[in-house]
């Protein structure tokens, strides 16, 4: 038997990751692919799966800290390779001579470099507490505070008192998040109790006592969560939205698509709506390139695309996620819907990775049969559009000579006035409703 140390894999694209839950116990039995421990970013969740078959002997990381690629995550005990035992003694021996070698060279030194790192870092304190007007961490209390090594060194070189810092990891452990976030809300007028930033010049909802009114439980959010709580709130805040409201008359494309079913049975891909309104979203963004813009930073100019990707709303059970289909106007129904059912089941196993929610230059947001006549999307900047697609509904509908019953699907597009008028958005939509409702003229 030997010990093989396992890493944090590929992340795609995240810089760092923290560590939500553990998913053995020490000394469990481990199958290649089975769950090590569960990774989250601000965009996603992810499980990280065993390589090897074996026995899980220890864990390295604890839940709620943060990783980063080729971190050690765990140690397993797996089958050695016979032909690598003479090597790996080898190996081992001469390791232990460095070691010894560099603990020989390195002691005499070591006691002078922590003195000068301790005074730098008084140094550095004094400075940032005097500048920022922030509290000094109190040494004693500090000791009972949730929060690892590398947030309490953080809190200290910023001159932090970790008491005052609300923790939003798991079991309510301080990470660097939370202390950056301090003294963000600190410089901009005030670190305040509630831990929500509600915008320059807007008042905050008053705290209440609920528990006075009867039976309560406090649950802390996601990090997914606060993420799209904070993205909502910006993006509502900087993006003069207008809603324009349509309806399409589905009731030749969801017959095709229903009759589509066998073929779908045979291919192992089912076609939804969703394919055909992703299709149609792609097609209207190449003959409408206004929406496929993003508005740069300064004000003064904007970035034209020209790729197409669609991104599209999912609901898991650890909130709302949006994967991205990369070039969607290149790709036909049955591919399309392959990738739909793809994405949102890795969506819902919290398999994305950040990659794969990146990159979107408009999307949509669907409740499918939930229910509902309409609702007003928010713009997910810097995108410029987002298309909110509601329950479809058999309505009558006058045909010149008398009503027929047809199936209506209510549309409600969300854009931003800055770059977007009210022409543009009136063209881009009676586009849309024309492709959903003859499905032909998405094959022109």
């Amino acid at each position: 038997m030997a010990i093989e140390t396992i890493v944090v894999p590929d992340l795609g694209g995240a810089e760092s990751v923290d560590v939500i839950e553990l998913s053995l116990a020490q000394g469990d039995t481990v199958g290649v692919e089975d769950s090590l421990l569960v990774l989250e970013s601000d965009k996603a969740t992810m499980d990280v799966p065993s390589p090897h078959e074996g026995q899980l002997v220890k864990y390295l990381v604890a839940e709620g800290d943060t990783v980063k690629v080729g971190d050690p995550i765990a140690e397993l005990e797996i089958q050695a390779d016979p032909s690598q035992e003479v090597s790996n003694e080898a190996a081992e021996s001469l390791d232990a001579e460095v070691e010894d070698a560099a603990e020989a060279t390195v002691a005499p030194e070591a006691a002078p470099v922590a003195k000068i790192e301790e005074k730098a870092t008084e140094f550095d304190v004094a400075i940032s507490s005097s500048a920022v007007d922030l509290p000094l961490a109190d040494s004693e209390s500090a000791d009972d505070i949730y929060a690892g090594p590398a947030v309490r060194m953080l809190a200290r070189e910023l001159g932090v008192d970790l008491t005052s810092v609300p923790g939003s990891g798991p079991r309510g452990r301080i990470l660097k998040d939370d202390v950056n976030d301090y003294v963000k809300r600190a410089l901009s007028g005030g670190a305040a109790e509630s831990g929500q930033d509600t915008g320059a010049g807007i008042p905050e909802i008053p705290q209440i006592d609920f528990s006075q009114f009867g039976e309560i439980e406090k649950v802390k959010l996601t990090k997914i969560q606060k993420v799209t709580a904070n993205n909502m709130q910006r993006n509502w805040l900087n993006v003069p939205h207008v809603t324009q409201f349509d309806g399409a008359d589905i009731t030749e494309m969801d017959s095709f698509r229903k009759s589509l079913k066998a073929e779908g049975e045979m291919r192992g891909v089912r076609v939804t709506p969703v394919a055909f309104l992703v299709k149609a979203i792609a097609t209207a963004l190449e003959d409408n390139p206004g929406f496929n813009r993003s508005l740069v930073g300064d004000g003064e100019s904007y970035i034209q695309k020209q790729y197409c990707n669609i991104g599209m709303a999912v609901d898991t059970p650890r909130g709302l996620v949006v994967p991205v289909i990369r070039n969607a106007s290149s790709m036909g129904i049955w591919e399309i819907a392959g990738e739909v059912a793809q994405l949102a089941e890795k969506a819902r196993e919290g398999k994305l990775k950040p990659s794969d929610m990146q990159g979107g230059c408009f999307t949509l947001s669907s409740l499918g049969a939930i229910g509902g006549n309409g609702f007003t999307p928010i713009v997910n900047a810097p995108e410029l559009g987002i298309l909110g697609v509601s329950k479809a509904q058999m309505k009558p509908v006058w045909n010149g000579h008398d009503f027929e019953p047809r199936l209506m699907l209510p549309l409600a597009l969300s854009y931003d006035h800055r770059l977007i008028n009210g022409g543009d958005a009136g063209r881009f939509m009676t586009q849309i409703v024309k492709l959903l409702s003859d499905i032909r003229h998405l094959a022109l």
